[in-house]
């Protein structure tokens, strides 16, 4: 992952992002060379040769002329380079002169602070700088995780690149299976508001009508889980007052010498009493049997069970729940002590973005055995039905605004530290160029908090008597109120003292 960017390093890519983004070749001349760690630096050169021989058909005299000047000087210093530096390299060159017809090639190679990844090579109207953009934007990263119970992707987000570090797989049989105890989509179940609802259109958390043994009457219960198939075997079961289609196994709640007992569906026979939601009773007087594709539900319940048009059914999942719900903990465990491997002992992880589906992913929180280190970095959780590649693309997405959130959090405390020191400890602080300054020079300064509307040649200045001190030295953006609020102050230079001053 590489060392964190000094301060000085960092003022350093910028300014040389800066002025090369600030270079517009007439035509495509601007070459970019980007060599990367552990590359074999003899093998760039002998393309860049190769590339010289394809850049004499350019039909422009003018741009062919300062091309092949370019990729010239780019393999002269190469050809003084006995290897590829620790990190990579980053070659520019190219004709800037402002005047037409004038040759002013002008080379610029630069080892990055962190491992370049990328290789390429490209005349342009452009230098091709994104790569050192995204570096020099990289200061902390982001762990990564979307889980259901069949697999979950452990990954980083360094920047705005998205890094898979590892795929696991669970075993666990699929949710669609669910024991195949399914009932139709359309089968109408009851919420707690009155209103009626199909099987298919329950959500995770909503309360519908079902029965307490314990207490033996109609309550309501939340659903907790949902389970849909396509069942080729289904039966139609009709009472005096309803029908109910269902898959053969699917587990019915019936009287028998006015004790409840438990059917599956193809054991049913007619005069069988199915319970109705008034807790009377509704005898079997049909059972037909069909064949053909249709689409089927089940779900979870925290009885255990629930009414389907009107007739009491079994919490169907739950003997499926229990054969999976092993496999699922000791799955969730196995992820959590793959995470501790990733992120335990990464200095550089600002937190850590959680995503899967409802409820997979908060079981995983409350069963997993995340160490609370972890635990204490996850700064969101968020509903994503992938848990692939594109499910972590998705998690960062949705969690733009949390990362942004932490950005600004990390920026306030720091900013409010100052202002309570200098409310509560003047003699503590200091602000403004010159008494700044001073504190610097008699190595006073403990943290010093520059703004980035501050002059860059200033900046620079500042940042160097700190570093001469040993001072923590911290950038103060202006798109917030509290960065404004220190630019006014301040006029861009505030510092936290080690000491006071006389």
């Amino acid at each position: 992952m590489g060392d964190k960017i000094e301060t000085k390093e960092r003022q350093e890519l910028e300014e040389l992002i800066e002025l090369l983004g600030s270079i517009k070749g007439r035509h495509t001349e601007l070459v970019s060379v980007l060599i990367p760690s552990g590359a074999n630096v003899n093998a760039t050169t002998r393309q860049l040769e190769g590339e010289k021989s394809t850049a004499s058909n350019i039909k422009s005299t003018a741009t062919r002329k300062n091309v092949i000047a370019a990729l010239e000087m780019i393999i002269r210093e190469l050809k003084l380079i006995k290897e590829t530096p620790k990190n990579g390299l980053a070659i520019y060159a190219g004709n800037i002169s402002e005047k037409e017809g004038q040759q002013d090639i002008q080379i610029w190679m630069y080892e990055p602070p962190r491992a370049l990844n990328v290789k390429l090579y490209r005349c342009d109207q452009e230098f091709v700088i994104e790569p050192l953009e995204e570096m020099a934007g990289i200061e902390e990263v982001f762990g990564l995780l979307v889980i259901d119970r069949q697999q979950a992707m452990i990954g980083l987000l360094e920047g705005k690149r998205i890094k898979v570090l590892q795929k696991l797989t669970s075993g666990v049989p699929g949710k669609v299976r669910a024991g195949g105890q399914c009932l139709s989509s359309d089968s109408l179940i009851m919420k707690d508001n009155g209103r009626l609802i199909k099987l298919e259109n329950i959500k995770v958390g909503t309360m519908i009508q079902a029965f307490s043994k314990a207490k033996n009457k109609v309550k309501y219960t939340k659903c907790l889980r949902i389970w849909n198939k396509e069942d080729k075997k289904i039966l139609e079961i009709k009472t005096k007052k309803r029908t109910i289609i269902s898959s053969p196994e699917h587990k019915f709640f019936l009287y028998k010498n006015k004790v409840i007992i438990e059917k599956e569906a193809i054991d049913l026979i007619l005069g069988d009493k199915l319970i109705d939601s008034k807790l009377n009773e509704d005898p079997i007087v049909r059972i037909n049997n069909s064949k053909g594709n249709m689409d089927m539900f089940d779900i979870e319940t925290e009885c255990g069970n629930f009414f389907a048009n009107g007739v009491l059914v079994h919490n169907s999942s739950q003997r499926f729940h229990r054969i999976t719900e092993g496999l699922a903990k000791d799955f969730f465990r196995r992820v959590a002590e793959e995470m501790k491997k990733n992120f335990f002992d990464m200095d550089k992880l600002k937190g850590i973005l959680v995503g899967g589906p409802i409820p997979t992913k908060e079981d995983f929180l409350d069963e997993g055995q995340l160490v609370t280190k972890l635990k204490e970095k996850i700064i969101a959780v968020k509903d994503i039905g992938y848990v692939d590649e594109h499910g972590l693309e998705l998690l960062v997405e949705e969690s733009q605004g949390d990362i942004a959130e932490q950005e600004l959090i990390k920026e306030k405390e720091i900013i409010e530290r100052f202002f309570d020191t200098l409310g509560k400890k003047r003699s503590l602080a200091a602000y403004g160029e010159k008494d700044v300054r001073v504190a610097l020079e008699r190595g006073a300064v403990n943290v010093l908090l520059i703004s980035k509307n501050l002059d860059k040649s200033k900046t620079k200045e500042f940042e160097k008597l700190a570093e001469n001190i040993g001072s923590q030295v911290i950038i103060i953006s202006h798109e917030n109120q509290d960065g404004e609020q220190f630019w006014n102050l301040t006029k861009g230079i505030g510092a936290i003292l080690r000491f006071a001053l006389e």
